[in-house]
């Protein structure tokens, strides 16, 4: 078999296959998304006093994940990209549904320890859509990936909340286990990327006729595959801008991720009186704005993603600073569009580092990595968040998070290694 037939014989992954993975995997973030800003109402229900706890657990799954996160990546590429997907949304499924049935705080916990270790859904989203894509293609799936976890951090907790007068956030857990249940059944039907590149099953032939063995078919095309090799050598990204993505995909978590557990205290503050309804869009305007912009954003920086990160940093660390002076509405919604824009830079450019350092690696073990630098940087703004509101009031996180971006834009226009192949 030549290798033009090989690439003719595999199935296709398009525009409907990435679709659908995006798709699953926001219908099964609604629960991990959308019930945990309801922790002060569940915990109350589990026992005196756990309602002090609300703090803690709402960081457990994200430091559970962040530690499974990365042998979860090793083992797809080991067992199958498919495979450990389905098996993050299964998991997904059972912890919640032990969440929706505890009925002790330490049952309740438990179920958020297995949420982190099980789930992991978007890491094994990524790494399955790194093993059958790559390049633009790649950074342009990754940013609707992140789209989907925008919206869903959106719309979730409206759902939720609307659903609250019928059944209490708590039961909800077990409701919206069959929304990961529903993704796994859509996510069996795709094909698995690993047999994809290999150009369907080992031994057969384009010609039934064929009277060659499975062993000598077999031999034939690992010396096609060695040929094409030697002729086209995979251009793989140095280690340098590995290091250098997980420490952008740090420094960009934690300077937006610090201003989330404390802007509503915020609007409150610089906005006596402000309804519950104006606070949430005010949190949202940043994701909507990421839903908007982030195709055209990704069409204008994928070509140049270090300046465009170098770009978004800079926005952010003005959008930050914004909130520390902005008392009326218009000033917060300015300041909170401005840091939308940052965000999407700071994503797409991300998005095209990941798919670029991608090329050539096992991208389970990368994503399942890029994945832990993430959780990291969530858990260690989410604690300077508590530390620095503790102490300096609700303007604190924001400030932080602004300096750390200033410094995050200049570090960024530095000089990459010279082999960095995104340092244009």
């Amino acid at each position: 078999m030549t290798a033009e037939a090989l690439a003719m014989s595999r199935p296709a992954f398009g525009r409907r296959q990435v679709h659908a993975v995006a798709a699953c995997y926001f219908v099964a973030s609604f629960a991990a998304l959308g019930l945990p800003p309801y922790f002060t109402e569940i915990l109350p229900g589990l026992g005196a006093g756990a309602a002090r706890w609300a703090g803690v657990l709402y960081v457990v799954p994200t430091v559970f994940s962040a530690l499974a996160a990365p042998l979860w990546g090793r083992l797809a590429d080991r067992f199958g990209r498919k495979r450990l997907l389905l098996r993050a949304q299964l998991g997904l499924a059972v912890s919640f549904v032990i969440a929706g049935w505890a009925d002790s705080l330490t049952m309740f916990t438990v179920a958020l320890v297995l949420q982190g270790i099980l789930g992991g859904t978007f890491a094994a989203s990524n790494g399955y859509l790194g093993a059958a894509l790559e390049g633009p293609r790649l950074s342009k799936a990754l940013t609707l990936m992140q789209g989907s976890a925008r919206a869903a951090l959106v719309f979730a907790p409206i759902v939720v909340g609307a659903l609250s007068p019928w059944m209490s956030p708590h039961r909800q857990y077990a409701l919206l286990a069959l929304l990961p249940l529903a993704a796994a059944l859509l996510l069996a039907a795709l094909p698995e990327p690993a047999e994809t590149g290999e150009g369907g099953e080992a031994g057969e032939t384009s010609d039934p006729g064929q009277e060659k063995t499975k062993a000598e078919t077999r031999r034939e095309t690992r010396t096609e595959t060695r040929t094409e090799t030697e002729k086209e050598p995979v251009d793989v990204a140095p280690k340098a801008a590995l290091r250098r993505l997980y420490t952008l995909e740090f420094a960009f978590v934690f300077s937006t991720v610090i201003s989330f557990p404390y802007l509503i205290s915020l609007v409150e503050e610089r906005l006596p009186g402000a309804s519950a309804a104006l606070s949430g869009l005010l949190f949202a305007l940043p994701h909507l704005c990421y839903l908007i912009t982030a195709m055209p954003v990704h069409r204008a920086i994928h070509t140049r993603p270090r300046h465009g990160m170098a770009l978004g940093f800079a926005l952010i660390a003005l959008g930050l600073a914004g909130h520390g002076v902005a008392h009326t509405l218009p000033a917060l919604v300015a300041v909170r569009l401005l840091l939308g824009v940052g965000l999407t830079l700071g994503m797409v450019g991300l998005s095209v580092l990941a798919a670029d350092c991608a090329r050539g690696r096992a991208p389970g073990g990368m994503f399942g990595s890029l994945e832990f630098f993430s959780k990291a940087g969530a858990v260690a703004a989410g604690v300077t968040a508590a530390v620095g509101s503790a102490r300096y009031g609700p303007a604190a996180p924001v400030l932080v998070g602004g300096g750390i971006a200033a410094l995050t834009a200049f570090a960024t226009l530095l000089p990459p290694h010279p082999r960095t192949r995104w340092s244009h």
